[in-house]
This record gives C-alpha cells, structure tokens and sequence, in this order.
C-alpha cells in the first residue's frame, strides 16, 4: 500500500495546514503541486479527482477527500498514534472540532476577504469593516487561550495546525497583534510545530503578492 498523496498548493492557507497536520500526525504523504496561479487545477486529471478542483485534496490509495480540516481529521483517525492531536475523548474531541470549525467559519474566511480581493480584484486598501471584524475574531482566539497553552487545550492538536496556517499569511502582511498578548505566547509555541518554517516561507510568498498589490 502506497502513502496517501496530498495535492497542495504552498500559497493556500487551508492546503499548508493539511500539510502540517500530517507532520504533526506522522503520515508519510507524498506532497505534488497544484499550482493555482498556473491554472492546474482545472487539469482534466485533476477535475476527474476532484470535480470540486480545489487543494488540498487527499488520495488515499483511491479514498479522495478534500477540505483541510476534514483531511486532517481523517490522518489522524487513521494513522495517528498519539491521542492528544485529535483526542478520541468525545468531549476532548469536541472542544478541538470546535476550533476547527472556527477557523474555517471565522478565522480564514476573514483573512481571505482581506486578501483575495487584494490579490484578484484590483482592491488596494483594506477596508476597516473588514479589519475590524478580523480583530474581533482574534479576540476571541485571545481569549481562547487565556488559560491554555494551545488553542484547545494543554496539547497540540489538529486545530493548531489549521489556525496557525491561516494566522501566518495576515502576519506575513502585516497585521498588528500586540492587542492580542496570549495569541503572541501561542505563535512563539507554534515555532517548535514540524513543517512551521515550510509553512511560513509559503506564508510569505503569499503576502508578498498581497503586499504588493496594496496602496
């Protein structure tokens, strides 16, 4: 049985966090590059894997599932040995689904409706609605970890991996988070995480179009 390929695409937020969630699960997979910027992924063999054309996708030896935080859900249910990075606890497990669920509900769509508009629309200022509802979402992240190391708890999970992938691309940009001390402290654990520096040059390859597209 061959290892499970993950199409992944450095520059997305959501496909570095299935990334780091297979390092962290410690599943070998065999990493090959969509590149979104080049169109890849409306390959016709790509589309017959995915009609949904997306990354990451996940190819477990004929098993496709796409959606990041659902892939990384599946590793760690199949391979993963260690039971604090996605606990079988029910209520342990429900406290890090939680997180998940924020961050693809609150924390990315919020940075992507910072960037992607900056990035594909022409936009070239940041509106303050939009950093306004950012901050509030990091507000609650803050208080997220007022009495815990990592962000469901006193382990790392598979909701770490998924925020801290969307968290470094809006840091990478700029973003202020001095307000936010305990968000600070997490960074500053998230640097021992394996794949963090593969996810923070991807991190900055993405800021750095956003960047330069801003007034």
């Amino acid at each position: 049985m061959s290892p499970p390929t993950l199409y992944h695409f450095p520059l997305s937020p959501p496909s570095r966090g299935a990334v780091i969630a297979a390092k962290i699960i410690g599943v070998p997979v065999e990493v090959k590059i969509i590149d979104l910027m080049k169109k890849e992924q409306f390959n016709e063999s790509f589309i017959k894997i995915n009609p949904q054309h997306c990354v990451p996708t996940l190819d477990d030896n004929g098993f496709v599932i796409w959606e990041s935080r659902a892939i990384a859900c599946y590793l760690a249910d199949k391979y993963g040995t260690n039971d604090d990075i996605y606990p079988k606890d029910l209520q342990r497990r429900a406290i890090v689904n939680q997180r998940l669920y924020f961050d693809s509900s609150f924390v990315y769509p919020r940075i992507r409706a910072i960037c992607y508009p900056i990035i594909y629309d022409g936009v070239t200022e940041i509106k303050e609605k939009l950093k306004n509802d950012l901050n509030a979402t990091l507000g609650f992240l803050n208080q997220f970890l007022e009495d815990s190391k990592w962000v469901a708890g006193e382990h790392l999970t598979i909701a770490d991996t998924a925020i801290l992938a969307s968290l470094t691309s809006i840091l990478e940009v700029g973003w202020d988070i001095t307000p936010f001390p305990n968000i600070e402290r997490w960074l500053q654990s998230c640097t021992s995480i394996p794949g963090y520096e593969d996810n923070l040059e991807g991190a900055k390859i993405f800021a750095s179009i956003v960047k330069k597209n801003l007034k």
